[in-house]
């Protein structure tokens, strides 16, 4: 079991009232699986991959990631988790305006251990396997959406995470490009990596093996 969410309540309170984000949430996702979540606006469905992050705290509930439980770690121990094993892919790519291609690709190495000329053979390996070597010295404003959502990619994927988070990773691409992405996913999962995307697009979704719905913040599987 690569992660297993029990009973999960994220919730804020305005006016005197409590609104929930997430209510009475249930997820377990095997290693190598590929789940797509979907559900409409509002549903709670970025809310969901950033606890599966450790981006977002949770009010109530367990969370397990490789054993480890997640809701009694510190900070610091949820860090080097979330660095260690996930990588993120953005709908709006986040990349880093003022750095180049190259650069914005090394950036998850610059936090760890890891010496210059690895760091140089790593980056050289994602820019030769997403065809972007060219583009290396560019900065992000000067490439096409779908180059910035490769870029976005390569630096989620430099670490060799267990876990890709998705979140409407198509989002901003026009349909080939968007296709072009989906296939990535497709063939990093046939090589071992988990994904979980959040997407609207039904097409995107049965590239998954599970597809999740998420109504009011309660996970309803297909």
């Amino acid at each position: 079991m690569l992660l297993e969410l029990k009973n999960i309540y994220k919730w804020v309170n305005s006016g005197g009232r409590r609104f929930y984000l997430l209510k009475d949430a249930h997820l377990q996702v095997e290693e190598g699986e590929f789940i797509s979540i979907m559900g409409p606006s509002g549903s709670g469905k970025s809310t969901l991959l950033n606890v599966i992050g450790m981006l977002d705290d949770f009010n109530e509930g367990e969370y397990n990631f490789l054993d480890e439980p997640v809701h009694q770690l510190k900070e610091k121990h949820k860090a080097n988790l979330y660095k260690e094993y996930i990588g993120f892919v953005f709908q709006a790519y986040h990349l880093i305006d003022e750095l180049t291609v190259y650069e914005n690709i090394e950036t998850p190495l610059l936090y760890k251990k890891i010496s210059g000329s690895e760091r140089k053979a790593l980056v050289a390996d994602m820019l030769d396997r997403f065809n972007i070597v060219g583009k290396k010295d560019l900065f992000p404003s000067q490439l096409s959406g779908g180059q910035q959502q490769l870029v976005g990619i390569a630096r989620a994927l430099i670490t060799k995470p267990k876990l890709i988070l998705a979140d409407e990773p198509t989002g901003n691409l026009n349909s080939k490009q968007g296709e072009e992405i989906m296939e990535l996913f497709k063939q990093l999962n046939e090589e071992g990596v988990t994904i979980i995307q959040v997407t609207h697009s039904e097409k995107n979704a049965e590239y998954g093996s599970r597809i999740i719905n998420l109504l009011d913040g309660t996970v309803i599987e297909k």
